[in-house]
């Protein structure tokens, strides 16, 4: 199999982490250059033909986008650590949880940084500034709330690491280009759990 992965974009270092987390070093990663639209060729149409990364190439030719559904197949294949749930209840409390940040904290990051940053321009266009401040505004609200939630249970679903704090981490660390940071705010739990976070060796990477 084949991972195509870009460098700095939150969603294929999402499945990074995920796979250092398991402990999986041996899959081929392929880098996808962004910002010589390398995504956006041909080639790599045929594979992902919305042109996104990750993309994970199957050795029969098949191709599995969307960053959730790799992680999924990939925690079938690799089962341990447990990342996505034990049980059907389980399960469902840390995708709700995933999905939370994925949508309502990730988005909107994505948004503010493709819409307000020179540097994406050549990724984004057009670029709307006044939208991408709206967006950075209700990343803003949820990182508040997710504070809260970080003062009453140690991880993002609950009381264990799982794929919802992978998820979040990426998506604070993107922030970073939207000159965000926790503790500058006075969201001292938020950046407690994100400095825990990015002491795991799967950060790293």
């Amino acid at each position: 199999m084949k991972l195509y992965v870009a460098a700095r974009a939150p969603n294929p270092r999402r499945v990074q982490m995920f796979l250092a987390e398991k402990g999986v070093h041996d899959l081929d990663q392929i880098e996808v250059d962004l910002n010589a639209q390398e995504h956006k060729s041909e080639s790599f149409r045929a594979k992902s033909p919305l042109a996104r990364v990750p993309a994970l190439e199957f050795d029969d030719g098949r191709v599995l986008t969307e960053t959730r559904a790799i992680c999924t197949y990939l925690e079938g294949l690799h089962p341990e650590p447990n990342l996505m749930g034990r049980d059907a209840t389980e399960r469902a409390f840390i995708e709700m949880a995933d999905r939370r940040i994925e949508w309502y904290f990730m988005l909107p990051i994505a948004h503010a940084v493709r819409h307000t940053h020179p540097g994406l321009a050549p990724l984004e266009q057009p670029q709307f500034p006044e939208f991408g401040l709206s967006q950075a505004g209700k990343a803003r609200e949820t990182a508040a709330w997710l504070d809260g939630e970080l003062q009453r249970q140690p991880w993002i679903a609950g009381d264990r690491f799982t794929i919802a704090d992978i998820t979040a981490f990426c998506a604070l660390e993107f922030a970073r280009l939207m000159r965000f940071k926790p503790a500058d705010e006075g969201l001292n739990a938020l950046q407690a759990w994100r400095d825990r976070v990015a002491a795991r060796p799967s950060a790293g990477i």
